[in-house]
């Protein structure tokens, strides 16, 4: 393995796009903007096989309505196999939205309405670790039972006052 070199176009007098160069978006209740930075670089360069940059996305948000939470400013780092040609900036900062939001709005959002993981108070590592095990079980078996139509259950809560533990133990088996 080779030694870490700093990457010739790692520079950061070149700073974010400036202000009027982006604009305000309204979206969820709140004024945001997005600016990304990219550098290109080699794998060798970077010490990770297939990485082609480096992305730094400054996000600043702004809450409207009598609520407003203080306004936010903070910068994201990836580290991508796409070359710098491949994606214009928006291309890329919808890209790596896109992702976020599919975790988001996916995995955890039925973890949390369906168990209500977020209000969990399991503090200890084993036990949270356990409880997540279990929490992935039972959503990968609803999932396969709606694949398979093996059930009419219109949700993962309503599966899991189904679920008996001779049927956990036998999905556990297959």
């Amino acid at each position: 393995m080779g030694s870490w070199k700093k990457p010739k176009a790692c520079s950061l007098s070149r700073p974010f796009p400036p202000d009027q160069d982006v604009s305000w978006v309204k979206s969820n209740h709140r004024l945001e903007r997005q600016r990304l930075k990219r550098v290109s670089v080699s794998p060798e360069e970077s010490g990770l096989c297939g990485c082609w940059q480096f992305v730094a996305i400054r996000r600043e948000r702004e809450e409207l309505g009598r609520k407003a939470k203080p306004a936010s400013d903070e910068i994201g780092y990836y580290a991508t196999s796409v070359s710098t040609k491949e994606f214009t900036d928006e291309e890329l900062i919808g890209i790596i939205r896109g992702h976020w939001d599919a975790c988001e709005n996916g995995a955890h959002y039925r973890r949390d309405v369906s168990f209500g993981e977020d209000a969990c108070a399991v503090s200890k590592r084993g036990a949270a670790q356990v409880l997540s095990a279990l929490r992935n079980f039972v959503l990968g078996d609803y999932e396969l039972a709606m694949d398979g139509k093996k059930t009419k259950a219109r949700g993962v809560k309503s599966r899991s006052r189904q679920m008996t533990f001779t049927m956990a133990f036998k999905a556990l088996k297959r």
